[in-house]
């Protein structure tokens, strides 16, 4: 079956970023800020992606011990979501989802950006290299956006699929992370649960020996606190779910909802302070950790890790450990997690560095990405995926794009050292370079 429609170009821009995630959002502000016209389009009906609508409920590592290595946006993001009375402590980095929208929605405004929610990109044009239209799908109907440069921050590394660049998926089996599908909880005693010292992941195996689950998995993160009586969970595994398949994604989010029956029923019997916890939401997104890897001009991967390499095109650091989740409950596989924790964990002060090329696409003049689907391999994408990551690889792409579209939108046409200096002008932490 052909089907084809005209479709009207509602849109020409300097800069368009497909996806309003913690990498979207970066790139958005760091664009518009440096003088771009952007337009960024949301799939769902918030900004923020796994941090907001997927419920993840703490930001993970801003920090290597000794320096702020997200710094930049990163660092704004989280103390304008710290000055909300939102509950949580203030020396957490734990995430109270509703705020957190306010908070991207208050930055991408004052920043002059056009976004739209309920916007979902199913494809784009590319000739001789060069991406030319985006098409988008919303209420209005379907319509395409012209841009000098276009980032792809999707976190499934769609745009770039779609025109045809190389991509990477999960292991060499094409087995990916299990995602999870995080819950909401309300009626929680934050002080009596913190007295009893009680450890959820220790008590879970008297559960259990109880019956109490169906897939007795356990690797257990439990509940973050998001406000004075509320959680969210970042619990239990959707295993062998394909997050580019839409069958699999909705066995998985039917499955995520029973675990969270299961988890209401073990937190109340057997955890001191949540007697009388609800089960107020499940996600409106999956928390989906691996997905498509974008092949760029360079792969980041576990020798550059294990090096803390130093890169002459770096545009930040990280340093959170290499988080690769257990592809099953079966103990063999709890084993190798544990021991990748263990044996590849960074002491305080050391972090590794992240070069531009991961952020270019092999192929392509005026496309970037950033987020989880850049360039590396699935050990370091384990590391960086997580939202500080984000942040680092979002603010980059964004100054990229906009040194790019001062060069007839070539993202590889100007003096890195110019995109370094821009950087630390914005606060990102480049110890190594200018």
């Amino acid at each position: 079956m052909i089907f084809t429609r005209e479709i009207e170009i509602k849109k020409q821009t300097q800069v368009c970023i497909v996806g309003g995630g913690p990498a979207g959002c970066a790139a958005a502000l760091a664009a518009a800020r440096a003088g771009a016209e952007v337009f960024l389009a949301e799939a769902h009906t918030c900004l923020g992606g796994l941090g907001t609508a997927g419920g993840v409920p703490v930001f993970m590592t801003f920090s290597d011990g000794e320096n702020f290595v997200a710094d930049g946006i990163g660092r704004e993001i989280l103390e304008r979501l710290k000055a909300e009375d939102t509950g949580v402590p203030k020396h957490s980095n734990g995430i109270n989802p509703e705020a957190l929208k306010r908070v991207y929605e208050q930055l991408l405004l004052e920043a002059g950006v056009e976004f739209v929610f309920m916007t979902e990109f199913i494809g784009a044009e590319a000739t001789d290299g060069k991406v030319t239209q985006a098409v988008f799908n919303a209420k209005s109907g379907l319509f395409a956006v012209e841009a000098e440069v276009f980032i792809d921050c999707a976190g499934d590394g769609d745009l770039a699929a779609r025109v045809g660049a190389e991509v990477m998926f999960g292991d060499e089996n094409n087995q990916v992370m299990p995602s999870t599908l995080t819950s909401a909880w309300a009626g929680i005693d934050w002080d009596k649960y913190l007295k009893s010292g009680a450890n959820p992941r220790k008590i879970l195996f008297k559960a259990f020996e109880d019956g109490i689950f169906r897939n007795n998995d356990p690797h257990h993160t439990g509940i973050n606190q998001t406000g004075h009586h509320l959680g969210g969970g970042n619990m239990g595994h959707l295993f062998g779910l394909n997050p580019l398949d839409e069958k699999s994604l909705t066995e998985g989010l039917i499955e995520g909802r029973q675990q969270a029956v299961e988890f209401a029923r073990y937190y109340r019997e057997y955890i001191p302070g949540y007697e009388n916890v609800e089960l107020t939401a499940t996600a409106s997104l999956p928390g989906i950790r691996e997905s498509r890897r974008i092949v760029g001009d360079y792969i980041l991967d576990l020798e550059d890790y294990k090096a803390r390499r130093v890169f002459a095109d770096e545009i930040g650091r990280y340093c959170y450990p290499i988080d690769i989740h257990p592809s099953s409950t079966d103990q063999q596989a709890q084993d190798e997690f544990a021991r990748l924790i263990s044996s590849l964990h960074y002491k305080a002060g050391e972090s590794y560095g992240i070069p531009y090329r991961i952020l270019t696409v092999k192929g392509f003049d005026n496309l970037l990405t950033a987020g989880r689907s850049i360039s590396a391999d699935r050990y370091l994408q384990g590391s960086i995926r997580v939202m500080p990551g984000c942040f680092i690889t979002g603010q980059a792409a964004g100054l990229a794009a906009v040194l790019a579209v001062e060069n007839s939108g070539n993202v590889r046409c100007f003096d890195i050292a110019v995109l370094q200096q821009n950087l630390k002008a914005l606060g990102a932490y480049l110890p190594n370079n200018c």
